[in-house]
């Protein structure tokens, strides 16, 4: 008799489309034991779009497609009425997952009761050579002023997983990330679906100050071990979503309900932290600035960055998408392209 799954994992979106054959092929053939999976595919391009649908119809999994872009949490949240399982695992289209990973963090969440439970995080390729964090924090605290701010800080992050001679344990930790996390179902039901109005900041940092303040527990498993791998260049497909995906506007719009939601200052230093580390993050999207590097030098290159195209490209930014349009999440529409012949029944 065969063992019934415990979790479902849902391959979500994150900020590329090129990245999604690769990593889900990794998926498929490095996950042995009984799982049910998901895909959401959010307004791929054709090629993407036909590779999924051959998929998922070769390998009988679940399909979701909308024609629009949707933010993450929106991808992670089309996702749960689907979900018949313990738990839901995310895994983000652009993460490598290693052999092994998926039964570590079930029996993390089986063992501790955990509500959230990430994994070892590394990034970029090879696999496994660099750390991108193992656990964290993540709360809210008042600075010197007297502010309320959020705080966030990744263990072990971005160092060579050789350098780090401590052996890593099973334990509780403020903060995990989306790139790949285990979450129990339970933790929908009481606290509501993921916030959209969260749009592409802190939504890891969102889910574990509600899962802490509502007196449950996040973990990090040691044996289950995941590589997220950026892309080295972008496609014009992926320019387009990428620039939206990490657009002045959907970050303003997501520190402006962090805010509101966990009583935040405005004023505090996670604001302007955040929306510079977006705005860095969104201009590894230009590829002229490799060249403008390698002409000037990499010191003086980066002191006109800061200086001249940061300011421009981020105003750019804001006219391309602005707030009135693209402020507010849109619901977008669904179509279940695939679904297993037993789920269809059961519907």
């Amino acid at each position: 008799m065969s063992k019934l799954p415990l979790a479902t994992v849902a391959f979500v979106p994150r900020e590329v489309f090129s990245q999604t054959e690769r990593s889900l092929e990794k998926l498929l053939a490095r996950t042995e034991e009984p799982y049910e999976l998901i895909v959401v595919d959010g307004g791929s391009p054709p090629a993407v779009r036909d590779y999924l649908t051959r998929k998922a119809r070769e390998c009988n999994f679940t399909l979701l497609r909308t024609e629009s872009y949707v933010t993450p949490n929106q991808g992670r949240n089309l996702v749960l009425p689907h979900v018949k399982t313990k738990y839901v695992v995310f895994v983000d289209n652009d993460v490598r997952v290693s052999k092994g990973w998926l039964e570590p963090l079930v029996d993390c969440a089986e063992k501790t009761g955990a509500w959230l439970v990430g994994p070892q995080y590394f990034e970029f390729e090879p696999e496994e050579f660099r750390l991108h964090m193992f656990g964290g924090l993540c709360h809210v605290e008042k600075d010197r002023h007297g502010r309320r701010t959020y705080v966030e800080r990744h263990d072990f992050g971005h160092c060579p997983a050789s350098s780090v001679k401590e052996k890593f344990r099973r334990g509780e930790t403020e903060m995990i990330e989306f790139h790949t996390v285990l979450v129990a179902m339970e933790a929908f039901r009481e606290l509501g679906p993921l916030d959209e109005r969260i749009m592409n900041t802190a939504e890891h940092g969102d889910l574990c100050l509600c899962v802490r303040q509502a007196g449950h527990k996040v973990f990090v498993e040691p044996e289950s071990k995941v590589t997220y791998v950026p892309p080295k260049t972008l496609t014009p497909e992926d320019a387009e979503y990428f620039f939206l995906r990490w657009s002045e506007t959907w970050a303003q719009a997501s520190l402006n309900r962090l805010n509101e939601k966990w009583d935040l200052s405005a004023r505090a230093r996670h604001n302007s932290r955040t929306l510079t580390w977006v705005a860095e993050h969104r201009r590894f999207g230009i590829a002229q600035l490799a060249g403008l590097r390698k002409w000037l030098g990499r010191k003086l290159a980066k002191i006109v960055e800061r200086r001249i195209i940061a300011p421009l490209e981020r105003m750019h930014s804001r006219r391309r998408y602005p707030m009135a349009r693209y402020g507010q999440p849109i619901r977008p529409e669904v179509k279940v392209v695939h679904a297993p012949a037993a789920r269809r029944l059961a519907a």
